[in-house]
């Protein structure tokens, strides 16, 4: 258990971030000429495979640290509040603390989405005295299975460490729906998540084929009841989840590419992990005339969209600046039909479907 010392100083570092994400709260309000939160990829390579996941490979270096620290200025200049880092599995990377050391410096707030494997309690230490701020590990299942080995019975002597050493907010995600064959799982996660001191949130795993196939009854039981113990999270914006369960669309106005960005490992924009390709512009190019572009372009992915760091974003500005829209449809008419004007081929490109595996952001 954390000595009164350790305490001490989790408690005052929490009170710290808590005052920063306030004032990120309150310019998003103010202004929305920048991004809120972007993605940073340092490496695609990952020590895992998960069924699920299309954000891995198994060979790809890591990028240059500084390449990386250019980016994060980039990105501070462009006036970002928050900078994750995930990957592929950002741990893997030599220097990563570093990253997160240069992100605190340029007054971002500073994340890390990992699996949990590689954390050791030297590891902790480090990831504290780089000043990160928040970390998130997605758990799976209790028992490791063909569909992934991010389980419990692996990563909760991983979890100790976190709850004995972690200055740094840790949230726990598990995994309900499409591909997990004990949805009871779940539920035991955040319970487990909660025990540890530990923020819980859940997510949606669908089907592509199926992508608004609603939950079972057992299924929505968990979701329900684990959403409950999410209550201390500051992820529990996510009522477009309970339309994903019910298999029902979602309206509302996606601000990727202006409030949340995704830059990968080659440096480029895209307007989410899930719609790589899209705009696909190096970073050091990107404006804010870009951004004002993707503010206020309707996205035809938004309605069956699971990433919930984006919607979260989006909420902000829920109210304000309604999107160009994609397509128009005819009175009575049960499809879309193309505007008297033709869409640009990118609006075109971005409305056909995609899968959308478990969202881990």
């Amino acid at each position: 258990m954390p000595n009164w010392d350790h305490r001490l100083r989790r408690r005052a570092r929490a009170i710290h971030r808590r005052m920063r994400e306030i004032e990120m709260i309150v310019r998003g309000l103010v202004s929305t000429s920048h991004p809120i939160l972007a993605h940073l990829i340092p490496i695609r390579r990952c020590n895992l495979s998960c069924k699920y996941c299309n954000e891995y490979d198994h060979v790809s270096p890591p990028v240059p640290v500084e390449t990386l620290r250019r980016r994060v200025d980039r990105l501070a200049e462009l006036g970002t509040s928050i900078v994750t880092i995930s990957g592929g599995e950002p741990l893997l990377h030599p220097e990563v603390e570093e990253v997160i050391a240069r992100i605190r410096r340029r007054g971002m707030i500073a994340g890390l989405i990992t699996n949990g494997y590689l954390l050791t309690a030297e590891r902790i230490q480090r990831l504290n005295r780089a000043g990160l701020d928040h970390m998130q590990i997605s758990i799976d299942n209790v028992q490791p299975d063909g569909v992934s080995v991010k389980s419990l019975k692996v990563l909760d002597r991983k979890l100790k460490l976190l709850a004995e050493h972690a200055l740094f907010h840790v949230n726990i995600n598990s995994v309900v729906g499409a591909g997990m064959p004990r949805p009871q799982d779940a539920l035991v996660v955040a319970r487990r998540a909660v025990e540890l001191g530990f923020s819980s949130t859940v997510g949606l795993c669908h089907d592509p084929k199926q992508p608004l196939k609603a939950l079972s009854e057992e299924e929505r039981r968990v979701f329900l009841e684990a959403k409950k113990l999410g209550k201390r999270s500051y992820a529990r914006i996510n009522r477009f989840q309970d339309n994903i369960a019910e298999g029902k669309l979602s309206y509302w106005r996606c601000r990727a590419g202006a409030r949340y960005l995704y830059v990968c490992e080659d440096g480029l924009v895209h307007y989410c992990s899930q719609r790589r390709g899209f705009p696909a512009k190096p970073l050091e190019e990107y404006t804010r005339a870009d951004m004002r572009r993707a503010f206020v372009l309707e996205k035809g992915c938004a309605p069956t969209c699971t990433i919930s760091c984006v919607h979260q974003v989006s909420y902000i500005d829920f109210w304000r600046a309604p999107q160009k829209p994609l397509t128009a449809r005819k009175p009575g008419a049960a499809g879309l039909v193309r505007p008297s004007a033709p869409p640009a081929p990118e609006l075109v490109q971005i409305a056909s479907p995609l899968s959308q595996p478990t969202d881990a952001s």
